[in-house]
């Protein structure tokens, strides 16, 4: 994905059409002639801007996307390779096989047999990435609406997060633009994690000078065995109390106002309502992945004032 420059919102636009004929289209055959369609110009001219926009040719995206999905369904369950291979549109297992082993340099049998961290291709949203990219203003207000947040304390047992640091980073978009894009499909292909992935703000007590502010990582049980990405680490945390905060559900395209309208509304909560205070060294605060239907989630450490 181009980070660096600001393309017009009409090639946003028609790129954001085409992602979504693919998404919504993944396990069918998908021709050049449809992308087109989608986007609403010439074939030639709608796989140039597709290339310019998110870095590769459309055959090349969605190729990647459907071995990345099947690599999910091979991790996640007992699927044959021949049904995920037929699904994702490959025309037999030897064809799949050879995608598979050339894309992530071991073979779908073995994966399934014994899963290891993938780097898997999980584009964003290119409209949603523009979006916020161009309108972000260091968490203060920009939607003058107002919806009630759900706040809840959950219990986060001692565990490991997996995590990449940056060197810099403050925010997501500092930390793709120093790290790259592509963590966030490493840690959702790491199997037995207790949680999602997250972003994280990590505390000064666990940021090694010369480190990021911002990270992501996913959290695992201590015990947890599996392999480690290369170039990244993991710390251990204590069992602690969060706070969680979950704003309204909201249309995808509003999740910059969804965002900014949590942080806005949480940016002077008292938790000591819950009889609780922040407990900040002890944990990151975190970050869920915007998802319209969930709302924006956040969490951040908290422990019983009597204590």
């Amino acid at each position: 994905m181009d980070t660096n420059s600001n393309p017009s919102q009409e090639k946003i636009d028609a790129v954001t059409r085409m992602q979504h004929y693919i998404s919504e289209h993944i396990q069918e055959p998908i021709t050049q002639y449809k992308l087109a369609q989608a986007a609403g110009y010439s074939e030639y001219y709608a796989a140039r801007i597709f290339k310019e926009l998110t870095g590769k040719p459309p055959f090349e995206y969605i190729r990647r996307l459907r071995l990345s999905q099947s690599a999910i369904v091979l991790r996640n369950g007992k699927a044959k390779i021949i049904d995920v291979a037929f699904d994702y549109v490959f025309d037999s297992h030897e064809g799949f096989t050879r995608a598979f082993t050339k894309e992530f340099g071991i073979s779908p049998k073995e994966y399934s047999n014994n899963p290891k961290p993938l780097r898997l291709f999980m584009p964003s949203n290119l409209n949603d990435f523009y979006l916020l990219k161009n309108n972000r203003n260091e968490g203060k207000l920009m939607s003058q609406t107002s919806n009630a947040i759900f706040v809840q304390i959950v219990d986060r047992p001692a565990r490991k997060v997996i995590m990449k640091r940056g060197k810099t980073a403050t925010h997501y978009f500092e930390f793709c633009e120093e790290v790259g894009c592509d963590i966030w499909g490493i840690l959702c292909g790491i199997k037995g994690a207790l949680y999602e992935p997250v972003g994280m703000w990590m505390p000064k007590n666990l940021r090694p000078e010369g480190t990021s502010f911002y990270t992501q990582g996913v959290e695992v049980p201590l015990d947890w065995q599996g392999e480690i990405p290369k170039g990244f680490e993991t710390i251990e945390l204590p069992p602690c109390k969060m706070l969680i905060f979950q704003g309204a559900s909201y249309e995808d395209e509003k999740f910059n106002e969804a965002i900014n309208d949590l942080w806005k509304q949480t940016e002077n909560y008292n938790p000591e309502i819950y009889g609780f205070t922040w407990d900040d060294e002890i944990a990151p605060k975190f970050q869920l992945a915007p998802m319209g239907y969930r709302g924006y989630i956040e969490g951040r450490p908290v422990k019983e004032l009597n204590k």
